[in-house]
């Protein structure tokens, strides 16, 4: 092999420490760029760009790639180690709850709620300590399984992947489970909040197996996040 063709001590290193990033597509991933930027890291500008095709980013940091992906799929590219770190709301954590993800950090942003939603014109017209069984819409089976198990209701749950404000006046579901941030989508479909099951924000995730088999690399990007976060509130 020429000489030429022979990676540098220093090109070795940084093919051995090398990272992936995953972030999610949508509002978090805005969130993210100051947090970014107080740690130095400068992604292409179409990482933002909800029209770019393009799914692998390369940084400024020659030690880190980010891949964008849809918000629910950051937990098992990490937990399967497709990527080393990503940042995902605790409502993705708590719906797939991976033995194999670390999360370190509340990183404080994508501030929003898990909730419970009914129509406005049924809200509060029936006691639901008295049910035994419900028919919920939702793209969390799992918190909403176990929410209503915790009040001894059996939640029929009909997954949906969006959409969820139709499910009660097109007769698919008696109530939603559904994400609000300000609540104006419920209002603009005749829905109501009636109960918050969780405040969510974004998390820093890690790999396990990563930050076992390489402490120094992963400990390193955590307490970079840690030292952007003191920034931020300073």
């Amino acid at each position: 092999m020429p000489a030429s063709d022979v990676p540098s001590h220093t090109e070795s290193a940084v093919v051995e420490a090398g990272v992936v990033m995953a972030l999610p597509k949508g509002r978090i991933l805005a969130d993210c760029e100051p947090l970014l930027a107080r740690m130095g890291i400068t992604p292409p500008a179409d990482l933002i760009d909800e029209g770019s095709r393009r799914l692998r980013f390369p940084t400024n940091d020659p030690a880190l790639d980010i891949v964008r992906v849809r918000s629910f799929d950051v937990a098992t590219f990490v937990a399967f180690g497709g990527a080393d770190i990503g940042i995902c709301g605790a409502d993705v954590l708590m719906e797939f709850d991976y033995a194999e993800i670390y999360a370190p950090l509340d990183l404080g942003i994508g501030r929003c709620r898990v909730s419970v939603a009914e129509p406005a014109a049924t809200a509060g017209k029936d006691d639901s300590a008295r049910w035994s069984r419900v028919r919920v819409a939702s793209k969390y089976p799992n918190i909403a399984r176990r929410h209503f198990a915790a009040r001894g209701i059996h939640a029929e749950v009909v997954h949906l992947s969006g959409a969820m404000e139709l499910a009660p006046s097109l007769g698919l579901a008696r109530l939603i489970v559904d994400l609000v941030q300000t609540g104006s989508t419920l209002k603009a479909n005749g829905l109501v909040e009636t109960e918050v099951i969780a405040e969510v924000t974004s998390r820093l995730i890690v790999n396990r197996a990563a930050l076992k088999t390489r402490p120094e690399v992963i400990g390193a990007w955590i307490a970079r996040f840690r030292h952007a976060l003191a920034q931020g509130a300073a």
